[in-house]
């Protein structure tokens, strides 16, 4: 839901730096490039390269986890990755809609990050935001869709062809990857919903988005990876990242609480989310702000517990117990914003865990760039 393709890992998670960038007929768009194969030099089976709490030392996520026992190593089978894409994030340039960022991130995903782990890509259904604009008028009223066409196959006449999001589907279906769009949901109720379904199966998930409201998922075996824009690569971020990063465990009522740019739950319920249009509190008392929200939150350990114990007694400053008694129900409505919701009617299909097969990527990426190269040939 929430959009921050700047993301704060106080830990360097980043992938090796690419020594060189090839462009496909979009030499002076480095934007859209694909990463040569000198790219995977140094990286690991699964591209990643993350630091344990010594700063200096590196750890491979996919390293065997050997135990010993009565003397006798034994191997600790490692689980297989499966990949959530999180596709309409990374098909923006800033705020602006961008099908040249999408070839960017996702030759970047391909080639450095997935490989040929499975990798399932998610968008948001017709009608996603509803069900949260029903609570929340406000709730994502500024975002910029996608212009309806872009330029047809020809230089010389431009034509309605597709739909944009028809485009990027059809390249990532090309690339062996599942598109799953359920009507009326948001992406990231159905990644949350099919995150469960994958870890019964006994799978570890990574999901790839800038979106912090994934943090809600963070577990052993979930991980993100971000796409960092200022530094033109992934990052991952781990259960271990978190906690260096909030101090606190994620499955704890507490989850997401960080001074500058990422809110918990229960602190957004509060304070507010800029980035999906959900109004703080402090709008309507100010002074209510995130240094209150903290203490409260840290003393009463959830959002309902705070309430509860304010309908009852006296839980702080004369304007704080009038704004939660006042306002519990607006604090509820936030609440049910802002959660991801795990209940969306879809099964996760075998075959989206099966090793996707690569050998298509490099000819159906170079065509989807060819393609944009044309329109923008078309629009001079």
């Amino acid at each position: 839901m929430g959009l921050s393709m700047a993301a704060y890992n106080p830990i360097p998670t980043t992938l090796p730096s690419t020594p060189s960038f090839w462009c496909t007929k979009l030499a002076t768009n480095p934007t859209a490039a694909l990463i040569s194969s000198s790219a995977a030099k140094g990286r690991t089976p699964g591209g990643l390269l993350l630091q344990t709490h010594e700063p200096n030392t590196q750890l491979k996520p996919d390293d065997d986890d050997n135990g010993t026992t009565n003397g006798i190593t034994k191997k600790k089978q490692k689980k297989k990755r499966v990949f959530f894409l999180d596709v309409n994030p990374i098909c923006y340039d800033g705020s602006t809609p961008s099908l040249h960022s999408f070839a960017h991130w996702i030759s970047l995903f391909f080639s450095q990050v997935s490989l040929t782990d499975p990798v399932i890509a998610v968008v948001d259904g017709e009608g996603a935001h509803e069900y949260r604009r029903q609570m929340l008028p406000s709730y994502k009223a500024h975002r910029r869709k996608f212009a309806p066409w872009v330029s047809g196959s020809r230089v010389s006449e431009k034509v309605p062809v597709r739909r944009s999001h028809q485009l990027v589907s059809d390249t990532l279906t090309k690339c062996n990857v599942p598109v799953v769009k359920i009507p009326a949901h948001e992406a990231d109720d159905v990644v949350a919903t099919l995150v469960g379904q994958v870890l019964e199966k006994g799978y570890r998930v990574v999901i790839a988005s800038p979106d912090k409201d994934f943090k809600q998922l963070i577990c052993e075996d979930v991980q993100l990876v971000m796409p960092l824009p200022e530094l033109r690569r992934w990052s991952f971020y781990t259960l271990d990242h978190y906690i260096a990063q909030y101090k606190c465990d994620p499955l704890s009522d507490l989850s997401l609480i960080e001074v500058h740019e990422f809110r918990s739950v229960y602190v957004g319920c509060i304070v507010g989310d800029e980035a999906d249009g959900v109004p703080g509190i402090q709008h309507l008392v100010p002074g209510f702000g995130m240094k209150t929200a903290l203490k409260l939150l840290k003393k009463h350990g959830s959002l309902e517990n705070l309430l509860n114990a304010a309908a009852v007694r006296t839980v702080g400053k004369p304007y704080v117990q009038d704004a939660l008694t006042k306002h519990a129900s607006h604090f509820r409505r936030n609440y049910e914003v802002l959660s991801l919701r795990r209940d969306v009617n879809i099964k996760l299909q075998e075959d989206w865990l099966h090793e996707r097969h690569t050998e298509k990527d490099a000819e159906t990426l170079s065509n989807f760039l060819d393609l944009l190269q044309r329109t923008n040939n078309s629009e001079r």
